[in-house]
């Protein structure tokens, strides 16, 4: 006889589909990062909305993450309107532009990209010195406009070589920036919080920063911001470098009084300034603009696409860990 049975249902062994996490993205992204940002989570771009109030209260209790960059960073009225908030992974080395604490209250994460973009500030930061110490870019202009057929040799500049470096920060990017002076054969001192073991026999460790710039020609400020640091190199520390020297700033603006430092370009007891970061940046203080013993850049020393390639791709993995369960690669908090 037969016997009639009812169907055995099998199961799928395909995996359920997850949902795609909600992540506040604060400020835009190459199209490289955004592509692969877009196809793993749902990318809610803040900075896109007209009423970014609005936005927030719209879709902030979907928010688990918050992608920014570390000048715009996450402040406290963003981070309250994500009251599910649980990772922010920040496009850059500084996370000063976090609200920390309020992360810390709530146990947020926060992650940052350190050592991708290590290598590149230090160049620039370099660059940045051999620009303006040599004249560079006046003595391009110089044959461009005819002066050098007219008017003869471009006016002579300082020399780099041998000369004295202070390195205000010996972190990852000052210990880079210090081996760059090497070689060129400069005598190099550095102030830390601590003596570095890590630092080259025969850098100099000056605890105090007043008393480094005044035994350096060019003073390059490396250290991450913190409201420890804020104003670090102030009036004292830029009077100290003197009418001959030359600051580098790659670090934050915050570490720089930039109040001090305009007066003192203006009125010559600062030789020189290059400078990659400023106080409200992209507006600048129009009183830089009027210098001609300054060069300006726009923020941009990890501004290559190998770098920034690395940044997004870190940038991502901070924030897939976090998802999946899995140990952060480069946390803060």
């Amino acid at each position: 006889m037969l016997s009639i049975t009812s169907p055995v249902k099998v199961q799928s062994n395909q995996e359920k589909t997850v949902p795609r996490p909600d992540v506040l993205q604060v400020g835009p992204y190459p199209e490289w990062d955004q592509v692969p940002l877009d196809e793993a989570f749902v990318m809610h771009r803040y900075f896109e909305a007209a009423d970014k109030a609005a936005f927030l209260a719209a879709v902030g209790p979907s928010v688990r993450g918050i992608a920014t960059r570390g000048e715009l960073g996450a402040n406290a009225a963003m981070i309250a309107a994500c009251p599910n908030l649980e990772v922010i992974s920040v496009y850059g080395v500084g996370y000063d532009a976090v609200d920390l604490a309020a992360c810390r209250e709530r146990g947020i994460r926060v992650t940052n990209t350190p050592d991708v973009l290590t290598n590149d500030v230090a160049d620039l930061g370099v660059a940045m010195m051999l620009t303006l110490s040599r004249g560079m870019i006046g003595a391009e202009t110089w044959v461009r406009d005819g002066s050098w057929a007219a008017k003869g040799l471009y006016p002579l500049k300082r020399r780099v070589w041998g000369r004295r470096a202070g390195v205000l920060g010996l972190g990852r990017i000052g210990y880079e920036v210090a081996k760059r002076l090497a070689g060129f054969d400069m005598s190099i001192a550095y102030t830390n919080v601590t003596e570095k073991p890590y630092a080259a026999p025969g850098w100099a460790y000056v605890a105090d920063p007043v008393e480094l710039a005044a035994r350096s020609d060019f003073l390059f400020v490396t250290l991450a911001a913190s409201a420890a640091t804020r104003h670090i190199a102030g009036a004292a520390v830029i009077d100290a470098l003197g009418p001959e020297g030359m600051l580098i700033n790659i670090s934050r603006a915050s570490n720089v009084d930039e109040g001090a430092l305009l007066d003192a370009l203006e009125t010559g007891r600062l030789g020189s300034a290059a400078l990659d970061v400023f106080e409200g940046e992209p507006n600048l203080n129009p009183r830089f603009l009027a210098l001609s013993n300054v060069l300006l850049q726009p923020h941009h020393a990890s501004g290559t696409i190998e770098t920034r390639k690395a940044m997004g791709q870190l940038l991502r993995d901070n924030l897939s860990a976090h998802f999946a369960g899995r140990p952060l690669p480069t946390p803060v908090l």
